[in-house]
């Protein structure tokens, strides 16, 4: 038991195969699906410096000029392979939101997005009502939610490199299987 869940665990940690992407792809142009995406690539070191705000993108880790480029890339797939997005809910935190701007157009915060590194108390909270909507499958396209390494690891067990996509299928009732990862190069 323990083994076949440790060599689970160790498939969650690669990327897709060429194969494997194409019909992650095409379960997304199907819709129905929730995508867990992380910030796009950052600048500086992880964490935000002290005393951040939330309110001021001056005082955040934000993304960087790669970062930008990465998720409009994200965009750019997304558009080319005609995949129909629902809804684009993201961290508050500005390298999320920004994220989500450029490769979507358009945001919704969600509180149960943010970064809960600095106060592990909230992990639990906000990773149920993450863990509710992932569930449910959504109606009209695909959910994407733009978030933090530290909250997708929570969640599903995956750490995703920045931009890397871990796609879930709702079960229902708060459950989903991963169906994989996407990293759009």
């Amino acid at each position: 038991m323990i083994r076949a869940l440790g060599a689970a665990l160790a498939l969650l940690a690669l990327p897709a195969s060429a194969g494997a992407a194409d019909g992650l792809w095409e379960l997304l142009r199907a819709g129905g699906q929730v995508v867990l995406l992380p910030h796009a690539t950052t600048g500086g070191a992880p964490g935000d410096p002290a005393g951040f705000r939330l309110a001021d993108c001056t005082t955040q880790r934000n993304l960087s000029a790669a970062g930008r480029e990465e998720a409009r890339r994200i965009g750019r797939a997304f558009r080319a392979r005609r995949i129909p997005v629902a809804s684009v809910m993201s961290s508050r935190w500005c390298r999320c939101l920004e994220t989500a701007l450029l490769a979507f157009d358009r945001v919704e915060p969600w509180p149960a997005l943010d970064s809960f590194s600095d106060d592990l108390d909230r992990e639990g909270a906000q990773s149920l009502a993450v863990r509710t909507l992932a569930g449910d499958r959504p109606a009209g396209g695909n959910v994407v939610l733009v978030t933090h390494p530290v909250n997708i690891t929570a969640l599903t067990g995956a750490t995703p490199a920045p931009g890397e996509m871990v796609i879930l299928t709702p079960q229902g009732a708060g459950e989903f299987k991963i169906a994989g990862r996407l990293l759009v190069r």
